[in-house]
Protein backbone atom coordinates (compact mmCIF):
# COMPACT_ATOMS: atom_id res chain seq x y z
CA UNK A 1 0.00 0.00 0.00
CA UNK A 2 2.71 2.37 1.01
CA UNK A 3 4.82 1.48 -1.87
CA UNK A 4 1.64 2.16 -4.40
CA UNK A 5 1.33 5.69 -2.97
CA UNK A 6 5.08 6.33 -3.05
CA UNK A 7 4.66 5.73 -6.77
CA UNK A 8 2.06 7.73 -7.24
CA UNK A 9 3.58 10.59 -5.90
CA UNK A 10 6.81 10.46 -7.42
CA UNK A 11 5.07 10.24 -10.62
CA UNK A 12 2.81 13.38 -9.86
CA UNK A 13 5.80 15.40 -9.06
CA UNK A 14 7.48 14.01 -12.14
CA UNK A 15 4.43 15.06 -14.22
CA UNK A 16 4.56 18.76 -12.44
CA UNK A 17 8.04 19.60 -11.39
CA UNK A 18 7.73 22.90 -13.20
CA UNK A 19 4.50 24.26 -11.58
CA UNK A 20 5.50 23.22 -8.39
CA UNK A 21 9.23 24.80 -8.07
CA UNK A 22 7.31 27.47 -9.39
CA UNK A 23 4.45 27.13 -6.40
CA UNK A 24 7.63 26.71 -3.94
CA UNK A 25 9.69 29.68 -5.10
CA UNK A 26 6.48 32.42 -5.10
CA UNK A 27 5.68 30.96 -1.87
CA UNK A 28 9.03 31.52 -0.47
CA UNK A 29 9.37 34.80 -2.19
CA UNK A 30 6.12 36.36 -0.77
CA UNK A 31 6.83 34.70 2.71
CA UNK A 32 10.51 34.99 3.34
CA UNK A 33 11.66 37.81 5.90
CA UNK A 34 14.04 40.29 5.15
CA UNK A 35 16.51 42.07 7.48
CA UNK A 36 13.76 44.91 7.57
CA UNK A 37 10.82 46.49 9.72
CA UNK A 38 8.45 48.90 7.83
CA UNK A 39 6.41 51.55 9.55
CA UNK A 40 3.14 53.27 8.58
CA UNK A 41 0.75 55.01 9.66
CA UNK A 42 -1.43 53.72 12.65
CA UNK A 43 -4.03 54.96 14.82
CA UNK A 44 -5.60 55.11 18.29
CA UNK A 45 -6.64 52.92 21.09
CA UNK A 46 -9.05 53.99 23.91
CA UNK A 47 -6.52 53.60 27.14
CA UNK A 48 -9.99 52.36 28.78
CA UNK A 49 -10.90 49.52 27.26
CA UNK A 50 -7.55 48.06 28.27
CA UNK A 51 -7.96 49.20 31.92
CA UNK A 52 -10.32 47.26 34.34
CA UNK A 53 -10.32 49.57 37.94
CA UNK A 54 -12.50 47.97 40.46
CA UNK A 55 -14.96 51.12 41.55
CA UNK A 56 -13.93 52.93 38.97
CA UNK A 57 -14.99 56.69 38.74
CA UNK A 58 -16.97 57.88 35.39
CA UNK A 59 -15.00 58.92 32.83
CA UNK A 60 -17.15 61.45 30.29
CA UNK A 61 -14.34 61.74 27.46
CA UNK A 62 -11.85 59.48 26.48
CA UNK A 63 -7.69 59.01 26.62
CA UNK A 64 -6.55 57.17 23.12
CA UNK A 65 -3.30 55.97 23.21
CA UNK A 66 -1.48 56.44 19.63
CA UNK A 67 0.40 53.72 17.54
CA UNK A 68 2.29 52.99 14.14
CA UNK A 69 1.87 50.32 12.71
CA UNK A 70 5.02 47.57 12.64
CA UNK A 71 5.43 45.14 9.29
CA UNK A 72 7.84 42.84 8.67
CA UNK A 73 9.29 43.10 4.95
CA UNK A 74 9.30 40.26 2.98
CA UNK A 75 9.84 41.25 -1.03
CA UNK A 76 7.23 42.58 -1.86
CA UNK A 77 6.40 44.64 1.10
CA UNK A 78 9.84 45.74 0.51
CA UNK A 79 9.15 47.21 -2.95
CA UNK A 80 5.90 48.30 -1.84
CA UNK A 81 8.58 50.55 0.77
CA UNK A 82 9.95 51.71 -1.83
CA UNK A 83 7.63 53.00 -3.92
CA UNK A 84 4.89 54.19 -1.12
CA UNK A 85 5.22 57.45 0.98
CA UNK A 86 4.63 56.65 3.88
CA UNK A 87 5.93 53.56 4.60
CA UNK A 88 9.23 53.98 6.54
CA UNK A 89 11.71 51.00 4.99
CA UNK A 90 13.96 50.42 8.63
CA UNK A 91 16.94 48.56 8.45
CA UNK A 92 17.69 45.82 11.17
CA UNK A 93 20.60 47.21 11.87
CA UNK A 94 19.16 50.52 13.25
CA UNK A 95 16.87 49.16 15.22
CA UNK A 96 18.76 46.29 16.83
CA UNK A 97 21.50 46.73 19.53
CA UNK A 98 24.21 45.03 17.82
CA UNK A 99 24.96 42.96 14.93
CA UNK A 100 24.09 39.90 17.27
CA UNK A 101 20.47 40.46 17.56
CA UNK A 102 17.85 39.52 16.10
CA UNK A 103 14.29 41.12 15.21
CA UNK A 104 12.28 39.18 17.85
CA UNK A 105 14.70 40.36 20.29
CA UNK A 106 13.15 43.35 19.51
CA UNK A 107 9.67 42.15 19.83
CA UNK A 108 10.68 40.47 23.30
CA UNK A 109 12.16 44.07 24.67
CA UNK A 110 9.26 45.91 23.72
CA UNK A 111 6.81 43.47 25.23
CA UNK A 112 8.72 44.70 28.41
CA UNK A 113 8.77 47.93 27.64
CA UNK A 114 5.21 47.62 27.89
CA UNK A 115 5.08 46.07 31.13
CA UNK A 116 7.41 47.96 32.98
CA UNK A 117 5.10 51.59 31.50
CA UNK A 118 2.33 49.94 32.46
CA UNK A 119 3.90 49.09 36.38
CA UNK A 120 5.18 52.58 36.22
CA UNK A 121 1.77 53.99 35.43
CA UNK A 122 0.22 51.97 38.58
CA UNK A 123 2.35 53.14 40.87
CA UNK A 124 1.88 56.74 39.50
CA UNK A 125 -1.63 57.19 39.05
CA UNK A 126 -2.52 55.38 42.45
CA UNK A 127 0.63 57.56 44.61
CA UNK A 128 -0.91 60.70 43.20
CA UNK A 129 -4.50 59.70 44.13
CA UNK A 130 -3.45 58.61 47.32
CA UNK A 131 -4.28 54.62 46.49
CA UNK A 132 -2.87 51.85 48.55
CA UNK A 133 0.11 49.93 46.08
CA UNK A 134 2.47 46.74 47.59
CA UNK A 135 5.42 45.05 45.85
CA UNK A 136 4.64 41.55 45.82
CA UNK A 137 6.82 40.42 42.86
CA UNK A 138 10.30 41.88 41.13
CA UNK A 139 11.20 41.16 38.06
CA UNK A 140 15.15 41.51 36.72
CA UNK A 141 14.29 40.92 32.98
CA UNK A 142 17.42 41.10 30.64
CA UNK A 143 17.31 43.78 28.12
CA UNK A 144 20.78 43.98 26.45
CA UNK A 145 23.33 41.16 25.95
CA UNK A 146 27.25 42.17 24.89
CA UNK A 147 27.70 40.37 21.85
CA UNK A 148 31.28 39.55 23.09
CA UNK A 149 29.46 38.21 26.52
CA UNK A 150 29.86 34.21 26.96
CA UNK A 151 26.13 33.39 27.85
CA UNK A 152 23.41 31.26 27.08
CA UNK A 153 20.96 34.07 28.71
CA UNK A 154 18.41 35.71 26.27
CA UNK A 155 16.73 38.80 25.80
CA UNK A 156 13.64 38.56 28.37
CA UNK A 157 15.02 36.30 30.58
CA UNK A 158 14.09 36.76 34.08
CA UNK A 159 16.65 36.74 36.81
CA UNK A 160 16.03 35.23 40.29
CA UNK A 161 19.44 34.38 41.44
CA UNK A 162 23.60 34.84 39.93
CA UNK A 163 25.93 32.48 41.94
CA UNK A 164 23.10 31.30 44.13
CA UNK A 165 22.30 35.04 45.41
CA UNK A 166 19.25 36.23 45.60
CA UNK A 167 19.27 39.25 42.73
CA UNK A 168 16.63 42.15 43.47
CA UNK A 169 18.61 44.79 41.98
CA UNK A 170 21.40 45.96 40.08
CA UNK A 171 23.09 46.89 42.68
CA UNK A 172 23.40 43.49 43.39
CA UNK A 173 25.08 42.22 40.44
CA UNK A 174 27.65 44.48 40.87
CA UNK A 175 28.29 43.57 44.42
CA UNK A 176 29.03 40.00 42.85
CA UNK A 177 31.26 40.81 40.35
CA UNK A 178 33.82 42.26 42.90
CA UNK A 179 33.56 38.90 44.44
CA UNK A 180 34.92 37.17 40.89
CA UNK A 181 37.51 37.22 38.56
CA UNK A 182 37.60 37.84 34.78
CA UNK A 183 36.81 34.46 32.93
CA UNK A 184 34.84 32.87 35.94
CA UNK A 185 31.73 31.07 34.75
CA UNK A 186 28.67 31.59 37.13
CA UNK A 187 25.44 30.02 37.27
CA UNK A 188 22.54 32.14 36.65
CA UNK A 189 18.58 30.94 38.01
CA UNK A 190 15.80 32.22 35.44
CA UNK A 191 12.70 32.25 35.82
CA UNK A 192 9.91 31.28 32.66
CA UNK A 193 6.63 31.48 33.08
CA UNK A 194 6.24 29.04 35.81
CA UNK A 195 9.75 27.06 35.20
CA UNK A 196 13.11 28.08 36.46
CA UNK A 197 16.00 27.20 34.54
CA UNK A 198 19.71 27.17 35.37
CA UNK A 199 21.83 29.16 32.55
CA UNK A 200 25.09 30.47 32.84
CA UNK A 201 27.38 33.79 32.17
CA UNK A 202 30.78 34.23 32.56
CA UNK A 203 32.46 37.59 33.69
CA UNK A 204 34.13 39.34 31.01
CA UNK A 205 36.54 42.43 30.41
CA UNK A 206 35.62 45.61 28.73
CA UNK A 207 37.57 48.76 28.48
CA UNK A 208 39.35 47.98 31.41
CA UNK A 209 35.82 47.08 33.54
CA UNK A 210 35.09 43.61 34.83
CA UNK A 211 31.53 42.96 33.23
CA UNK A 212 28.86 40.42 33.02
CA UNK A 213 28.10 41.89 29.64
CA UNK A 214 24.46 42.46 30.65
CA UNK A 215 22.06 45.32 30.57
CA UNK A 216 19.15 44.43 32.89
CA UNK A 217 16.05 46.45 33.93
CA UNK A 218 13.94 45.96 37.44
CA UNK A 219 10.17 46.12 36.93
CA UNK A 220 8.00 45.91 40.06
CA UNK A 221 3.96 43.81 40.20
CA UNK A 222 2.18 46.07 42.52
CA UNK A 223 -1.27 44.61 44.37
CA UNK A 224 -3.32 47.63 44.33
CA UNK A 225 -6.84 48.71 46.56
CA UNK A 226 -9.07 49.01 44.47
CA UNK A 227 -7.72 45.94 42.11
CA UNK A 228 -6.45 46.83 38.37
CA UNK A 229 -5.73 44.27 35.56
CA UNK A 230 -4.94 45.21 31.91
CA UNK A 231 -5.94 43.46 28.65
CA UNK A 232 -3.35 44.29 26.32
CA UNK A 233 -3.28 41.93 23.35
CA UNK A 234 0.28 39.86 22.51
CA UNK A 235 0.65 41.78 19.17
CA UNK A 236 0.64 45.36 21.36
CA UNK A 237 4.23 46.33 22.90
CA UNK A 238 6.13 49.26 23.54
CA UNK A 239 6.51 51.97 26.03
CA UNK A 240 4.94 54.91 24.30
CA UNK A 241 1.11 55.00 25.34
CA UNK A 242 2.61 55.03 29.27
CA UNK A 243 1.37 58.89 29.54
CA UNK A 244 -2.13 58.57 28.37
CA UNK A 245 -2.26 55.11 30.81
CA UNK A 246 -1.28 56.72 33.76
CA UNK A 247 -4.13 59.69 33.14
CA UNK A 248 -6.81 57.21 32.07
CA UNK A 249 -6.14 55.22 35.40
CA UNK A 250 -6.09 58.39 37.60
CA UNK A 251 -9.39 59.31 36.34
CA UNK A 252 -10.90 56.46 37.47
CA UNK A 253 -9.33 56.45 40.63
CA UNK A 254 -10.65 60.18 41.62
CA UNK A 255 -13.83 61.92 41.78
CA UNK A 256 -13.02 64.66 39.61
CA UNK A 257 -13.41 64.09 35.70
CA UNK A 258 -10.31 65.51 34.12
CA UNK A 259 -11.32 63.94 30.83
CA UNK A 260 -14.40 66.50 30.81
CA UNK A 261 -15.93 65.43 28.13
CA UNK A 262 -13.07 65.78 25.72
CA UNK A 263 -11.49 63.01 23.50
CA UNK A 264 -7.76 63.20 24.58
CA UNK A 265 -4.98 61.39 22.68
CA UNK A 266 -1.37 61.61 23.62
CA UNK A 267 1.69 59.59 23.62
CA UNK A 268 4.91 59.20 25.47
CA UNK A 269 6.68 57.28 28.09
CA UNK A 270 6.36 57.62 31.70
CA UNK A 271 8.65 56.78 34.79
CA UNK A 272 7.68 56.14 38.21
CA UNK A 273 8.44 59.79 38.99
CA UNK A 274 6.27 60.82 36.33
CA UNK A 275 8.63 61.98 34.07
CA UNK A 276 7.46 61.86 30.11
CA UNK A 277 9.84 60.64 27.31
CA UNK A 278 10.06 61.05 23.90
CA UNK A 279 9.03 58.54 21.11
CA UNK A 280 9.58 57.80 18.01
CA UNK A 281 7.27 57.92 14.84
CA UNK A 282 5.33 60.83 15.79
CA UNK A 283 4.18 61.86 12.91
CA UNK A 284 1.96 58.80 12.35
CA UNK A 285 0.36 59.13 15.97
CA UNK A 286 -0.18 62.39 15.60
CA UNK A 287 -2.14 61.75 12.25
CA UNK A 288 -3.76 58.90 13.91
CA UNK A 289 -5.14 61.54 16.22
CA UNK A 290 -6.28 63.97 13.79
CA UNK A 291 -8.02 60.94 11.77
CA UNK A 292 -9.97 59.97 14.83
CA UNK A 293 -10.86 63.49 15.56
CA UNK A 294 -9.18 64.07 18.90
CA UNK A 295 -9.97 67.28 20.88
CA UNK A 296 -6.44 67.41 22.27
CA UNK A 297 -2.86 65.61 21.14
CA UNK A 298 -0.33 65.13 24.22
CA UNK A 299 3.17 65.28 23.34
CA UNK A 300 6.25 64.93 25.34
CA UNK A 301 8.25 68.58 24.94
CA UNK A 302 10.96 69.04 23.01
CA UNK A 303 12.01 67.08 19.37
CA UNK A 304 8.70 65.66 19.54
CA UNK A 305 6.53 68.67 20.40
CA UNK A 306 8.46 70.81 17.88
CA UNK A 307 8.04 68.05 14.98
CA UNK A 308 4.16 68.32 15.64
CA UNK A 309 3.88 71.87 15.47
CA UNK A 310 5.17 71.54 12.02
CA UNK A 311 3.33 69.06 10.63
CA UNK A 312 0.00 70.72 12.04
CA UNK A 313 1.32 74.19 10.57
CA UNK A 314 2.12 71.98 7.15
CA UNK A 315 -1.15 70.01 6.92
CA UNK A 316 -3.22 72.28 8.47
CA UNK A 317 -4.40 69.93 11.53
CA UNK A 318 -7.54 70.56 12.84
CA UNK A 319 -6.25 69.98 17.30
CA UNK A 320 -5.15 71.67 20.32
CA UNK A 321 -1.31 70.01 20.35
CA UNK A 322 -0.09 70.43 24.00
CA UNK A 323 3.28 69.80 25.30
CA UNK A 324 4.70 68.20 28.47
CA UNK A 325 7.47 67.41 30.39
CA UNK A 326 5.84 65.11 33.59
CA UNK A 327 2.30 63.65 34.24
CA UNK A 328 1.90 67.07 36.25
CA UNK A 329 2.19 68.77 33.36
CA UNK A 330 -0.35 67.22 31.90
CA UNK A 331 -2.73 67.15 34.53
CA UNK A 332 -2.03 71.17 35.11
CA UNK A 333 -3.14 71.91 31.25
CA UNK A 334 -6.29 69.23 30.70
CA UNK A 335 -7.38 71.90 33.74
CA UNK A 336 -6.23 74.40 31.91
CA UNK A 337 -8.16 73.64 29.11
CA UNK A 338 -11.14 72.54 31.19
CA UNK A 339 -11.66 76.06 32.56
CA UNK A 340 -11.38 77.76 29.51
CA UNK A 341 -14.02 76.19 27.53
CA UNK A 342 -16.34 76.44 30.82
Amino acid sequence: MINKIYAKLRQFIKENYLPLLFYLVFITTMVYPLPYCIYTGGGTMNALDKISVDHANFTSGSFYMCYVEEINATLPTYFLAKVINNWDLVSKEEVTLNQEEKIEDIYKRDKIYLEEANQNAIFLAYHTASKETNIIDTHQYVMYIDPDSHTDLNIGDDILEIDHTKIDSIKDITNLLMEHEVGDQVVVKIRKGDKVTDKYITVMEKDHKKLFGLSITTIYDYETNPKITFSFSDSESGPSGGLMVTLAIYNQLIEEDISNGLKIAGTGTIDSDGNVGSIGGVKYKLKGAVDDKADIFLVPNGENYQECISLQKKYHYDIKIIGVDTFYDALIRLKEVAAATK
